[in-house]
């Protein structure tokens, strides 16, 4: 005979699976933005309501005594009219909640760390010019970030300490 359905069982596994995923704060969406010029603009993916964390992507060249180098796909030219104007993106980002990271790497980057003393400088510059430091060339201007995403697709470990 098989066995019955026992609904006594059922709601106490029901409700623990409910509360399990309530508080692991499961279905936090994170996107990449900067690499497609069509995607509009930061301001508009953080007023959509969909993201916890944005990464900004990518900065793609540093270490191995190269400048440092942030690329968004024809949102902005560092090189030529900076990138300042997303400061205020940003912050509009942050005061819905939304985590702003700054991505590192990808697929098509020039990135190497020859030493661990190369390592300590992209560092530094990352927390110069992104993070919670002080400098007069800030790339995304006065907005400080939320952290680093490290999307590191090449090379090898040899200066990771």
């Amino acid at each position: 005979m098989a066995a019955a359905f026992q609904p006594k069982l059922s709601v106490p596994i029901f409700l623990s699976t409910f509360l399990l995923f309530a508080f692991a704060q499961a279905g936090k969406i994170s996107i990449y933005w900067g690499q497609n010029g069509n995607e509009g603009t930061l301001a508009e993916t953080c007023a959509t309501g969909n993201y916890e964390f944005v990464n900004l992507a990518f900065l793609a060249t540093f270490g191995n005594g190269q400048t440092p180098m942030i690329n968004l796909a024809g949102h902005c030219d560092p090189t030529v009219n900076g990138c300042t104007s997303l400061s205020s993106h940003i912050m509009s980002c942050q005061a819905k909640g939304i985590k702003v990271m700054l991505s590192i790497g990808g697929a098509a980057g020039s990135y190497y760390l020859a030493s661990t003393q190369d390592a300590r400088q992209v560092a530094t510059y990352l927390w110069d010019n992104f993070l919670g430091g002080k400098s007069s060339s800030r790339p995304l201007g006065d907005a400080v970030l939320d952290g680093i995403d490290f999307d590191i697709e090449g090379g090898n470990r040899s200066a990771l300490g």
